[in-house]
């Protein structure tokens, strides 16, 4: 993917964070090779929590080279464009870690977000003794982190992706939040500068929890961004109240056409999660194309069609392949290394020239 030169991005994020985002993005994978070698990992390991001491049984394996039982928990298997994701990379994960030691792999996951069904399939599968490492997704920060700490008080390692988490697993492979938000806006103020559209002030926040923590970081980050760049820019909704669309594909339209007809004034819309296609599609359907422009996370055909056709800027890829897959080879090298593998999660932004290697990169995933 093209890497994006951002103005001003280096006092946003940091040089250390653009050096990362420049180099993440010319990468297809960011799941790392290496990390900390640890003494007395993987049987004994001293963290600023406490002490985590592996299982007898599980070490008895990892002495003999015996394979693990690798059990990957995720939010739900049944939420379009994130579930078909998530899955590819649970596969691709467990060819990764079985490359690095020896492992079963099976994945859990409720239909629909449900982190009480979550938490009772994670423990079914403890009970029944099939869990020797395990990955978790959390639904939000503090779902799982009762369950994360049991495990890891156990003797069980647990590795968290995909949101931010509070619990005491060795590593959380995921997004920063509030530095998501910033650098969207910061890809959003470079388009603004270089399409000669500095008329554009009004903006809108969305998504379809928009009091989750990750929500709140992204539209947060991007509200402050937006502001200190352009002092009289104003927002219809932000992080405060942004907008509730759901995440259900024909409320989320219905809500975005509702919202653009009650607010016409409204010239730029972010959406944090899934729904910016709908955003798209309400945009088309009312004539307002060329007016009202778009952004939003995660990868999806419906926004490389709206970003070809110029009405959204840019979708914001958190990697969900990435995020799934991260569990197996962490257990792998950890177990079999006494290595713990790095949270190296950047975004990566596509813009119209990135579009074909994005569609690419999608079918490709879709296809695993």
């Amino acid at each position: 993917m093209k890497t994006i030169t951002k103005y001003g991005l280096a006092a946003a994020l940091g040089c250390s964070m653009l050096t990362a985002v420049a180099h993440a993005q010319e990468s297809e994978s960011q799941i790392p090779t290496k990390g900390e070698k640890v003494a007395g990992a993987p049987f004994e390991v001293k963290r600023d929590w406490g002490t985590f001491k592996l299982a007898d049984r599980i070490a008895e394996k990892i002495k003999k080279g015996e394979p693990i039982k690798y059990v990957f928990s995720y939010q739900a298997s049944g939420i379009p464009l994130f579930s078909p994701q998530y899955k590819a990379g649970f596969e691709m994960g467990c060819k990764m870690g079985k490359a690095i030691y020896p492992m079963d792999c099976a994945s859990i996951a409720p239909v629909q977000n449900d982190p009480n069904q979550q938490v009772s399939q994670i423990e079914a599968k403890l009970a029944a003794g099939e869990v020797d490492c395990v990955g978790i997704e959390p639904v939000s920060s503090d779902a799982m982190t009762a369950i994360t700490n049991k495990l890891m008080d156990q003797g069980i390692p647990v590795f968290t992706a995909g949101v931010t988490s509070r619990g005491h697993e060795f590593t959380n492979f995921t997004q920063i939040p509030d530095k998501e938000g910033s650098y969207a806006a910061e890809t959003v103020l470079k388009w603004i500068k270089d399409n000669n559209k500095s008329d554009i002030k009004v903006f809108a926040v969305s998504g379809g929890d928009p009091t989750q923590f990750w929500a709140q970081g992204r539209m947060k980050g991007f509200e402050d961004t937006i502001k200190a760049a352009i002092p009289d820019a104003s927002f219809v909704t932000g992080a405060a109240n942004g907008l509730n669309t759901s995440y259900e594909p024909g409320k989320t339209f219905d809500v975005y056409r509702s919202f653009l007809t009650a607010n016409p004034n409204v010239q730029f819309i972010q959406n944090v999660d899934i729904g910016a296609e709908h955003a798209d599609r309400a945009i088309e359907t009312l004539g307002l194309a060329g007016k009202v422009y778009t952004i939003g996370w995660n990868s999806s055909k419906g926004q490389l069609d709206a970003i070809e056709k110029g009405i959204q800027v840019a979708q914001f890829d958190q990697r969900w392949p990435d995020q799934a897959a991260f569990g197996a080879p962490a257990c792998a090298q950890f177990l079999k290394n006494g290595v713990i593998l790095p949270n190296t999660q950047t975004l990566k932004a596509v813009l119209k020239d990135g579009v074909s290697q994005a569609r690419a990169e999608l079918d490709k995933t879709m296809a695993q």
